[in-house]
């Protein structure tokens, strides 16, 4: 791996961070102005889709750019670039890649815009994070498909205006030959306002929703809002998540933790004296940051695989567990620093009753540990 920059690069993080300089809202959390002010910025400035090619209406920014430009939004705590991070991240470029003129049309501009707000439907009830398994089933009517059965732990489903889901139009489930199995799976997109979809929020140990479950009767939608052909919706969901999927943001954001645990082990007590100068302590800091460090360069790692035209799998799984024991065990370590502070519910507590999410979502960490058993170390299928 090659760790330095060229010169064009670091004049470009130069570039980021005098944006940042300027646009930052001060307020923490933003308020919706703020919100709406730093948009405008970022979408004046072209990094709204930043990834997109410049003929689908984004910036056209390179792999190098977009890390560079991640990291830095990460490090500072900046809000989301745009107002519909799965829409951006996801959704969209699966449009340009597979999507009609007509579709390209219809829902670029007002992703870019900020006019709609996605969810995707993969996991569900019985079957988990196991795409392969979907049994969502999407029968072909005239011209029309009619969906039945639910999608869960569908991220802002209660706010989505649409749902980039996948169904199963075909295929045998039970078939021990894969490409039985995924050749069926086809990808729709759906209005959350048709008839026929009910909305389950699911809240978390805080009180607070994010997730949901989505139940889908009789719910008819054009054959026109099909994306890429019958059938491979597996495809599609592949080159939607080949992105940048390096996960060194996800890495910067936890660098941004470890500081504000830093700086409360430093307002707090232990044995009567501050609990940052207590070995423990600092060597459960210490062990963070190794851990980081560590997530870092392993996303380093995947993004040199990207610059050179593979697409990252396995590496993402193993970031994806060692952030899973992070938000454990450093959002466990907050409280054990506030004592009998952490039975009053505050930021810290409200993040601590919420982590589950972070660690359910994008696979569970029994699904990565499986993912690197079997395509990392060889061992056999689980």
């Amino acid at each position: 791996m090659d760790f330095h920059f060229t010169p064009e690069e670091n004049a470009f993080r130069d570039t980021v961070r005098a944006f940042i300089d300027e646009h930052l809202p001060a307020g923490s959390p933003p308020s919706p102005s703020e919100i709406e002010t730093w948009n405008q910025a970022l979408a004046e400035q072209g990094w709204i889709g930043f990834a997109w090619p410049k003929e689908a209406g984004g910036y056209g920014g390179g792999l190098i750019e977009q890390f560079i430009l991640k990291e830095e939004m990460a490090a500072c705590g900046a809000p989301p670039l745009g107002s519909d991070f799965m829409g951006l991240q996801w959704v969209g470029p699966a449009i340009i890649a597979n999507g009609t003129e007509k579709q390209k049309a219809r829902f670029l501009p007002d992703l870019l815009g900020g006019r709609s707000i996605w969810c995707t439907g993969y996991s569900e009830p019985d079957v988990g994070s196991d795409l392969a398994s979907l049994q969502c089933r999407a029968e072909c009517d005239g011209d029309t498909y009619v969906i039945n059965g639910s999608k869960i732990w569908t991220t802002l489903a209660h706010m989505a205006s649409w749902i980039f889901m996948m169904v199963r139009t075909g295929g045998d489930v039970s078939s021990p030959d894969p490409r039985a199995k995924y050749g069926g799976i086809t990808c729709l997109l759906v209005p959350m306002d048709s008839a026929g979809i009910e909305i389950h929020p699911i809240p978390n140990l805080s009180g607070t929703v994010s997730f949901n479950q989505v139940f889908f009767n009789d719910v008819r939608v054009p054959i026109a809002n099909r994306l890429g052909k019958e059938g491979q919706g597996w495809m599609v969901v592949l080159r939607a998540l080949a992105n940048e999927r390096s996960g060194i943001s996800e890495a910067t954001e936890k660098v941004r933790h470890l500081q504000e645990l830093i700086e409360l082990a430093r307002r707090s007590s232990k044995a009567g004296r501050p609990a940052l100068e207590d070995p423990a302590v600092r060597r459960a800091l210490a062990r963070f940051q190794a851990k980081i460090s560590a997530m870092r360069l392993n996303g380093m790692r995947a993004l040199t695989k990207q610059l050179g035209g593979d697409v990252p799998s396995t590496e993402t799984s193993v970031n994806k567990l060692v952030r899973a024991d992070l938000e454990h065990e450093m959002w466990n370590f907050a409280m054990g620093l506030l004592g009998s502070e952490a039975q009053v519910l505050g930021e810290l507590q409200s993040g601590s009753l919420g982590y589950h999410g972070t660690v359910i979502g994008g696979g569970t960490p029994n699904i990565q540990r499986n993912i690197i058993s079997e395509r990392i170390l060889g061992l056999p299928k689980d």
